[in-house]
């Protein structure tokens, strides 16, 4: 019975919203998203079969080797070996070979495809590792926006606390008779507008949740507690880069860039292939067999085992003579796709360095802002003590303090935003230069 009431109860516990939340820092939700990520998958199903296609291409330059074994049944009219008449007969025969064949010389076309095969793999596994830098970039930043939607929300529901402190002061005062009705009105105007700002928040950080949670490719469904980095806001220090060293970086590090030089030198190697079918081919080829027949007089150890034995051993030579133009034409056909490869990689190259040279840009602007917005917030923050100093002793009006208090707010969040911002581009910066890995820290 106790059993039966701990099983009833277990499953009554997800009815109930009785569910264990997972807690999720943001190096598991790397991994996790390392995990399920469908792209991911589908890049390193797709190495396999290039290592597969590539130990075909090695199999090439070997020998194939093919046994076969006959066995049938004629029966009818057929002429008789042992009396020299046609007669009714069924006759039985077994024969059995082992073949082999190599090719000697082809151009050079079973090298030239290893060649292009192995490195076509290692282009696939340059790929392959781009595709994790962009699950662990898009995972990093789903995380920071979640974190900054955070920030503002808390800045707001700061900001909503002052508000009532104030409607409060306000609405004393003007039950004394210190200040008019229509600034009780206003202030809560100005709460309201708080409160609106608080919901739009806490809408933001819903999104960015859901976000973060599509990016990890998890249950919507289940309870998450997404544990937020320590991030040192104050200790921010900017580097100093310098752009030529970025772009040279880049060049050398990015995975997509590398894949293509492979992939190129994959085209060069099977537009040699290509061309190796203009020249003439030399194969070597042998084979042993033997047969037995019923109609034969000898036995089947005598026919089998000694005298229908055969053995042979010849060369072929192809020659290229006249085939419809098909191999010039597939010649051409590589050579075009080879240079269009070469000035598609000319375009990755400009487009890499145009990156860099961007997102350096906008780390130096970031730069700037963030000093910027340290300043305006010292600033703001000023403003709004003095005005709300003036105006508990009467020498401000109402309107002059909220409008001090919404330049403090905005102030707040001009300065969150940039110190994220700058946080995020300095991940940016990793990733556009091929240098960001599993091992990020804000």
């Amino acid at each position: 019975m106790r059993l039966i009431l701990s099983t009833l109860l277990l499953l009554l516990l997800p009815a109930l919203g009785w569910s264990q939340t997972q807690t999720i820092t943001l190096e598991e939700a790397i991994q996790i998203s390392l995990e399920n990520n469908y792209q991911l998958k589908q890049a390193e199903n797709t190495l396999d079969l290039r290592h597969i296609q590539e130990r075909s291409a090695f199999a090439d330059l070997f020998p194939s080797v093919s046994a076969n074994v006959q066995r049938n049944l004629s029966i009818g009219r057929q002429f008789d070996e042992t009396t020299g008449a046609f007669d009714d007969l069924s006759i039985h025969r077994l024969s059995t070979g082992i073949s082999s064949s190599v090719t000697l010389f082809n151009g050079f076309a079973n090298i030239n495809n290893l060649r292009s095969s192995r490195y076509e793999t290692q282009s696939q596994e340059e790929q392959l590792r781009r595709v994790r830098e962009n699950i662990i970039f898009n995972t990093a930043s789903s995380f920071l926006n979640y974190i900054l939607a955070q920030e503002l929300l808390e800045i707001n529901r700061e900001n909503l606390i002052t508000a009532n402190r104030q409607l409060e002061q306000v609405r004393a005062q003007v039950e004394v008779g210190r200040s008019p009705t229509v600034d009780l009105l206003n202030q809560e105007a100005a709460v309201a507008n708080a409160e609106l700002q608080v919901v739009n928040s806490e809408n933001q950080v819903n999104m960015s949740r859901l976000n973060l949670i599509r990016q990890l490719q998890i249950d919507p469904l289940a309870e998450y507690e997404f544990v937020l980095p320590e991030l040192d806001t104050n200790g921010v220090i900017p580097q100093e880069y310098n752009l030529q060293a970025l772009v040279t970086t880049a060049l050398e590090n990015r995975s997509d860039l590398r894949s293509e030089e492979s992939s190129i030198q994959s085209s060069l190697y099977q537009l040699r292939a290509t061309r190796a079918n203009l020249y003439p081919s030399l194969n070597l080829s042998g084979s042993l067999g033997t047969s037995y027949s019923s109609v034969n007089p000898f036995s089947y150890t005598d026919q089998f085992f000694d005298q229908n034995i055969s053995r042979s051993i010849g060369a072929t030579i192809s020659i290229p003579i006249f085939d419809n133009f098909n191999r010039r034409t597939n010649v051409r056909s590589q050579e075009i796709n080879y240079r269009n490869a070469l000035l598609a990689l000319e375009n990755t190259r400009l487009q890499v360095t145009q990156e860099v040279n961007q997102a350096y840009n906008d780390y130096i602007s970031l730069i700037k802002e963030l000093e910027s917005s340290e300043r305006s917030l010292a600033a703001a923050e000023r403003a709004y003590e003095t005005e709300l100093q003036r105006y508990e002793i009467g020498a401000s009006t109402l309107i002059e303090l909220s409008q001090s208090n919404a330049n403090y707010v905005q102030a707040q969040s001009n300065r969150v935003q940039a110190l994220y911002n700058f946080i995020f581009q300095e991940q940016l910066l990793d990733y556009y230069i091929g240098r960001l890995d599993t091992n990020i820290e804000f």
